[in-house]
């Protein structure tokens, strides 16, 4: 997370309600984390070179971008009722959402979207915007999908690679904030074979396998209880899919923190197939974190 002084969280809206949802969630994450909170709106009109001012003799009032400017005043309003005293700010950057988020980047403590908002299709539960800012974000990214809840505990996935370390890192740090009780959650499934052309089942020990699984978790935890000695940890590990158990994971849970790749990533999916599934499926709102360059 960029740990400059004044690093603010910043949420991005477009007047959809899954962009209000958002507004509310990046609200707690600032006021909880003592940051201000900045509210942005890409507006996307300029480059299409569609008009945006008023057109003369038109109602008052009238215009994209007062219409613009009207949906960034409402998200600041209501930011500032939900955490009172927060000092939130709001701009209209010129540009396309995705690039216009990521514009505020060097200076962003943490991104919060919307699952989807108002250009999303029916068919694409989490939206381009959300996809694009959490693959190429260097601070964590999170987005407002499923359940809200105030109690639970924070859960994060675990399989063992220096990403999810990072991503164990900042779900500590989220439990510690919010006073929850930090949940890590590995999920395994069986060798397929022995080998390059060998087609025959692997002869394995379960007790062992599972043993071996849990050194990979009982690892990521490491230091933890000396850095937040105040949350509570536990673990899990499982045999299944990360994705179903994860979002199973997420039914109880406040939050869901997952990184942005792992291990078997592929250069073509640049925030990895356990991430994707769980922003499609999980069941409360899902932190991202990036992978580290």
């Amino acid at each position: 997370m960029n740990s400059a002084n004044g690093a603010a969280v910043v949420v991005g809206v477009d007047g959809s309600e899954q962009a209000l949802r958002a507004v509310d969630l990046a609200a707690g994450e600032a006021a909880r984390r003592h940051r201000p909170l900045r509210v942005v709106h890409g507006f996307i009109w300029p480059l299409l070179r569609v008009p945006t001012e008023q057109l003369s003799g038109g109602p008052p009032g009238g215009g994209l971008r007062h219409q613009a400017e009207e949906l960034v005043a409402a998200a600041v309003a209501r930011a500032e009722a939900a955490a009172p005293g927060l000092r939130v700010t709001g701009e209209i950057i010129d540009g396309e959402a995705a690039a216009a988020l990521l514009g505020e980047a060097p200076t962003a403590a943490m991104f919060v979207l919307g699952d989807r908002g108002l250009g999303g299709f029916a068919a694409l539960v989490v939206g381009s915007v959300a996809l694009q800012v959490a693959a190429y974000a260097d601070c964590p990214v999170l987005v407002a999908r499923g359940a809200d809840r105030p109690q639970g505990p924070v859960v994060v996935g675990v399989d063992g690679s220096a990403l999810s370390r990072a991503a164990v890192e900042f779900a500590a740090e989220e439990a510690a904030v919010r006073g929850a009780p930090l949940h890590a959650v590995h999920a395994y499934t069986h060798p397929r074979s022995g080998g390059p052309g060998d087609m025959q089942p692997l002869v394995y020990d379960e007790d062992q396998l599972h043993g071996e699984e849990d050194r990979v978790v009982a690892e990521s935890l490491t230091g933890l209880a000396e850095r937040w000695p105040q949350v509570p940890v536990t673990r899990e590990v499982t045999h299944g899919r990360p994705v179903a158990v994860l979002t199973d994971a997420s039914r109880s849970a406040q939050l869901l923190v997952v990184g942005a790749q792992g291990r078997g990533q592929l250069s073509g999916l640049l925030l990895g197939s356990v991430s994707q599934g769980v922003l499609h499926r999980a069941d409360c709102p899902v932190a991202v974190v990036r992978a580290p360059d």
